[in-house]
């Protein structure tokens, strides 16, 4: 199957446990009683909710029409997503990109062979977790021709890259980096190799 077909799919099956999460969440809000108490690690309100998903991916590990594939299919299923084809990449992680993490409702994480040859990915992820952690916002990894435990472990290629990025930075930093892995690779999410069509029905 061709690459950017096969990530289309899954992509496509993430999507559809977003429709049924986005679900459940209503549900779930509609039931809960107004509360007067807040606290700065409150999940945000939806009113501060910008954009429904917030995509993760090393663009060099995809096709250039994957992303376009993508946007069609988010369109399709009515979700908004956050789009940094304008953004300057710098040193470090900007405040617009940190912001339209926390603006989110679930960040998607397509976990590539050469994810962990960016610093950017890599800082983004750290900002993921930290969302899924404190303010309860879902993470969807997907693991794209990489296996968990060798996201987790760092092992095969990916660690070989990682290792790579990780070369002159502080141990503060690439703690952060490492940690952030182990806990994306330990979060539920979708394999390539075991998305099928037979899988996609249900939400097609």
């Amino acid at each position: 199957m061709d690459s950017s077909v096969l990530l289309t799919n899954v992509v496509a099956a993430a999507i559809g446990f977003f429709v049924m999460f986005k679900m459940f969440r209503s549900h779930q809000e509609n039931k809960e009683p107004d509360s007067s108490s807040s606290s700065s690690s409150s999940p945000p309100s939806s009113n501060n909710l910008i954009y429904d998903v917030f995509p993760s991916f090393r663009r060099e590990d995809v096709r250039k029409n994957f992303f376009s594939h993508i946007q069609k299919e988010f369109q399709r299923k009515g979700i908004t997503h956050f789009i940094d084809n304008e953004m300057k990449r710098g040193e470090s992680i900007r405040p617009e990109l940190i912001s339209a993490i926390r603006s989110s409702k679930i960040a998607i994480i397509l976990l590539s062979r050469n994810y962990a040859s960016s610093k950017w990915c890599l800082d983004e992820l750290v900002e993921i977790m930290k969302c899924n952690e404190e303010l309860d916002q879902t993470a969807l990894p997907i693991f794209y021709d990489v296996e968990p435990s060798q996201v987790k472990k760092l092992t095969g290629d990916f660690g070989k890259v990682f290792r790579k990025t990780c070369a002159g930075r502080s141990n503060e930093e690439t703690e952060r980096w490492r940690q952030a892995l182990v806990d994306v690779a330990t979060t539920a999410g979708y394999h390539s190799i075991n998305c099928t069509a037979a899988k996609l029905c249900a939400i097609k």
